[in-house]
């Protein structure tokens, strides 16, 4: 399986449009140690021909240019994305479905109930894609059983349910339901080797502790270092937590639970534009070094 990072920054990717925050100034100036980010997806295969695009961002675009295999290639008008799955029903996560309008035929969009709710109600993208080639919607159930999808040979995809926050505009905010926010076990049979993905994680609960533990490979939430993050930089009131993202450094925060684990490989993904580890030389980048954890990158490429 062959498993590309199209983007790895959080909502409003790095640096920001609007935001002259300490990580974002440096970045614009060249005074900083970082690389610039997109915003959170990747996409998995297991031929390099027909690939599964986890959350279509809105910098889609630019996702599709910098990786040839998603291209066209094979006629006038093509892509080399079979089928896209969504873990939630963010605007980072689904705003390239409106980019992604133009496809010769009905996108095959892999998602819970929920989301589709959400897709169809408070932001209806599914609504607005049926005026042009529309969307063939495949339920994604919540009790953790195993499913195929066509095209994405040797592959298996796992919805895993998470506790974190419906969007604002959710019928469910502040009132989650399971499949609001999933992650994925996908396992490819060839090698039996798998990936857990979850790019938005409130709480480590234990069924997602267990999947975490027999990964290969973890590309988890890492949003920001601490809970008061946000506030602190004076970009708003609201905790990580109440945004629905376990933070790293807190007692019991996903530095912790990921440095218990011996097995798998361990990556954050979705990495906020205030994350101090956004910058290659900072402490708390080290830290991270010594506990054997990595930093996701635009264009990172894993093979399992």
């Amino acid at each position: 399986m062959h498993i590309r990072v199209l983007g790895s920054g959080a909502g409003g990717g790095f640096p920001q449009w609007n935001c002259n925050c300490e990580n974002c100034k440096g970045l614009r100036t060249h005074s900083i140690e970082s690389s610039a980010r997109t915003q959170s997806s990747i996409t998995v295969s297991s031929n390099e021909e027909n690939w599964i695009l986890f959350n279509a961002s809105p910098d889609i675009r630019a996702q599709i240019e910098s990786f040839p295999p998603l291209q066209p290639a094979r006629k006038i008008r093509d892509t080399g994305i079979a089928s896209i799955i969504l873990c939630d029903g963010q605007i980072d996560h689904t705003t390239g479905l409106l980019i992604l309008r133009e496809h010769d035929k009905p996108w095959d969009i892999y998602c819970t109930k929920s989301v589709y709710e959400d897709m169809t109600t408070g932001y209806p993208i599914f609504n607005i894609l049926g005026h042009f080639r529309g969307v063939n919607w495949h339920e994604v159930a919540t009790e953790q059983e195993p499913f195929t999808i066509p095209k994405a040979d040797d592959l298996v995809f796992t919805a895993v349910p998470l506790k974190s926050e419906a969007p604002p505009y959710s019928p469910h905010r502040h009132n989650t339901v399971p499949g609001d926010n999933v992650g994925y076990r996908v396992e490819d049979k060839r090698t039996n080797k798998n990936l857990f993905y979850a790019p938005g994680l409130g709480v480590i609960e234990d069924h997602v502790l267990e999947y975490m533990s027999n990964a290969d490979v973890i590309l988890v939430d890492g949003t920001v270092w601490t809970n008061d993050e946000m506030s602190r930089h004076g970009i708003n009131d609201k905790l990580a937590s109440e945004m629905g993202h376990l933070d790293q450094s807190s007692k019991g925060g996903i530095m912790e639970t990921l440095s218990a684990l011996s097995k798998p490989r361990k990556i954050l993904i979705h990495i906020n534009n205030t994350n101090p580890i956004l910058r290659e030389d900072s402490a708390e980048r080290q830290i991270l070094n010594d506990h054997g954890i990595e930093v996701a990158f635009d264009g990172m490429d894993i093979i399992l």
